[in-house]
Order: structure tokens, then sequence, then C-alpha cells
């Protein structure tokens, strides 16, 4: 299984949270929302790699997140890791879905964005 379809079955799966696609211009990126209040948590978008300043051609998938501004810093230079694409810089950061960064990191991650915006 893709982990950009495991992510979005594991979020699915929780009863706090819930998936929405409200960018008509953008139809395949994805909110990870709050269910009581309908904040962001997450956001899953494929994105060009000649936008995010990568080599190769296509896109590829990310998770915004929302983080600590320090560990944002640590993370920004780890591989696997970008400045937020699209978000606040300081506060977020783009996890590359592509199997750099685990599993375990990633839903730890997750899990503090949606703390962190609760």
């Amino acid at each position: 299984m893709e982990l950009t379809d495991q992510l979005i079955e594991y979020v699915n799966k929780s009863e706090d949270t819930y998936i929405d696609k409200p960018f008509k211009k953008f139809p395949d990126y994805q909110v990870l929302r709050h269910k009581d209040s309908g904040k962001w948590f997450g956001l899953i978008m494929p994105v060009e790699k000649n936008k995010l300043g990568l080599d190769g051609t296509g896109s590829i998938d990310l998770l915004d997140v929302k983080i600590n501004p320090e560990i944002n810093s640590i993370l920004r230079n780890a591989s696997g890791y970008l400045s937020a694409y699209h978000m606040n810089k300081e506060h977020w950061i783009s996890i590359i879905l592509d199997g750099t960064v685990e599993w375990k990191q990633i839903i730890n991650l997750l899990k503090e964005s949606y703390s962190l915006t609760n």
C-alpha cells in the first residue's frame, strides 16, 4: 500500500477526524480536519517536483503538519522534510511521503499537529 493511501486510511479510522477536499482548482488536495471544530491539522497534496526545487519530473505527495517552531528548525534540515508548502513556514513543515521518513515518525508528527491545532 502506498504511504499516502496508508495515511488516508489511518485518518479515516479516527472518530475525531475527517478528510475534506475543499479546493475545486486542486481536487487531489486533502485537508485533514478536527471533526468537532473543522480546524485543519494536516494537508495531503501532490506537488510538482520542480515547484519544490527537487530533481526529476512528475509530482510527489506531501503532508503538511503543524509543529513546534523549535522542532521545525531541526527537521527542515533533515532528509524527507521541506519548508511548509503553502503554509506558515515557522509553524508548519512538509513531509515528503516517499518512505524517507518512517511511518512512526509521520504518525507522531500528525498527532502533535492534531494537538497543536485543537
